[in-house]
C-alpha cells in the first residue's frame, strides 16, 4: 500500500529587484528587501549554495548574505555590501577572490576577512576590490599583471591597501586591471595592459596606479576583460583597449590605448563595459550597445557570426532602462520600472526565463510581479 502523494512544491517567490549583475554564465540581482537572488551557471558556486543543481534558469535566493545594499558580478565569484557596509562573497575561491584569507570553497556567502566597512566594491576576473567611505581603495584575490594594485605581483588572499595617497570616489575590476576615479574626476588604472586597456597611451602593465592619457575628467569608468570605457559629466562615451568586435564603439576594430570618443552623438546617463560588448543607458531611458554579437548579446534582434556591431545599436523592446550589466554573452537590464530583463547567451539559464533558450531581444526575468 502507497502512502499519500507528496505535497506539492512551494511557488517560486516573487521578487522585485533594485539592481543587476551579470557574470560570466550566471546573473544576480538584488532585491527590494535587499536579498540577494541568482541565476545561472553554478559550477563554481555562483549560485552561493541557493541549489545543488549545476544551473538555475529562475532565480534563487543567496544563503548567508544578510540584508545588501549593493551587489557586484564577477567571472566566476560574485560580492555584495551590507546595509553597515560588510563585504560578502560567494563562487570560486581561487586565488583567494573571496577574501577569507584561504583558497578553500565555501558553501553560501562568506564574510571578507578583516572587519573593514566599504560603501562599495566591484568584482573582476579572479579579483575583487572595495571602497572605503574615506576614499581608500583595498584590493584581495590574483595579481599575477598587478591588477591589485599593491606595488607587487603577489596574490593576495584578504583585503590589501592600493599603494599611493590618492582619495577614490569609484573604483571598477575588470578581468586582469582595475581603474579608479578620483574626487576630482581623474582616471587612474592598473593591472595588466596588453591591449592597451589602462588607457595610458601604451601597452606597459602598471602595478600600481597611474594617471591615464587625455584631458577627459570623467564622471563614471567601467572596466571589461580587455577594454574599458568613461563617461563625462556631460553623457560623452569615451572608450579604449580592446576592439576586435567594435566593443569601443568608434566605427572600426582598431584598438586604442587612450581614451576615444564613442561615435553616434547619443547623451549617456551609465555605460557598462564587458568582455566583447558594450552598453550604455541615454539619458532618456534607451539603452544602446556595440561590440560582439554571436549569440544576441547586443539585443538588437540580430545574433550569429558576423553580426557584431562598431557602432551603437539600439536594444529592441522600447523599455525604458534604468542601468544594464552585460558580461560579454549576455546582458541584463533594470527598468525604470524596475523588472529585469535579459538578452544574449542562455545555455547555463542565465537569462533567467526559465528556459535555457538563447534571445536577441531582452526576455523578462521569472517570478517578478
Amino acid at each position: 500500500m502507497t502512502g499519500p502523494p507528496p505535497p506539492p512544491p512551494p511557488p517560486p517567490v516573487t521578487v522585485t529587484f533594485t539592481s543587476i549583475a551579470t557574470g560570466n554564465f550566471h546573473t544576480c540581482g538584488l532585491t527590494t528587501t535587499h536579498a540577494a537572488y541568482c541565476w545561472g551557471d553554478n559550477t563554481s558556486g555562483q549560485l552561493a549554495g541557493g541549489t545543488t543543481q549545476a544551473f538555475a534558469s529562475s532565480p534563487v535566493a543567496v544563503p548567508g548574505a544578510g540584508a545588501l545594499a549593493s551587489l557586484s558580478g564577477g567571472a566566476y565569484h560574485d560580492c555584495g555590501l551590507t546595509t553597515g557596509g560588510a563585504a560578502y562573497c560567494w563562487g570560486s575561491n581561487g586565488f583567494g577572490v573571496l577574501g577569507t584569507g584561504d583558497t578553500v570553497p565555501h558553501d553560501g556567502a562568506v564574510a571578507v576577512a578583516g572587519g573593514l566597512s566599504f560603501s562599495a566594491i566591484s568584482v573582476g576576473g579572479d579579483h575583487s576590490c572595495a571602497l572605503t567611505s574615506a576614499g581608500a581603495v583595498y584590493c584581495w584575490g590574483a595579481n599575477d599583471s598587478g591588477e591589485l594594485g599593491t606595488g607587487d605581483t603577489t596574490t593576495h588572499r584578504t583585503p590589501t591597501a592600493v599603494t599611493g595617497s590618492l582619495t577614490f570616489r569609484m573604483i571598477t575590476a575588470g578581468g586582469a586591471s582595475t581603474c579608479g576615479l578620483t574626487v576630482s574626476g581623474t582616471a587612474y588604472c592598473w593591472g595588466w595592459n596588453g591591449l592597451g586597456q589602462l588607457g595610458t597611451g601604451d601597452t606597459v602593465s602598471r602595478l600600481e596606479p597611474t594617471l591615464i592619457s587625455g584631458s577627459q575628467a570623467f564622471a563614471m569608468l567601467s572596466v571589461g576583460g580587455t577594454h574599458a570605457c568613461g563617461l563625462t559629466s556631460a553623457g560623452d562615451a569615451y572608450c579604449w583597449g580592446y576592439n576586435a568586435d567594435g566593443e569601443l564603439g568608434t566605427g572600426d576594430t582598431l584598438s586604442r590605448t587612450a581614451p576615444t570618443a564613442v561615435t553616434g552623438g547619443f547623451t549617456y546617463a551609465s555605460l557598462n563595459a564587458s568582455r566583447f560588448t558594450t552598453c550604455g543607458v541615454a539619458s532618456a531611458g534607451a539603452a544602446f550597445c556595440w561590440g560582439g554579437n554571436n549569440v544576441g548579446q547586443l539585443g538588437n534582434g540580430a545574433s550569429g557570426g558576423g553580426g557584431y556591431s562598431r557602432t551603437p545599436v539600439a536594444v529592441v523592446g522600447g523599455l525604458s532602462f534604468a542601468a544594464v550589466s552585460g558580461s560579454g554573452r549576455h546582458t541584463c537590464g533594470l527598468t525604470t520600472g524596475t523588472v529585469a530583463y535579459c538578452w544574449g547567451r542562455n545555455r547555463e539559464g542565465q537569462l533567467g526565463d526559465s528556459t535555457t533558450l538563447n534571445r536577441a531581444v531582452p526576455v523578462r526575468v521569472a517570478n517578478q510581479p
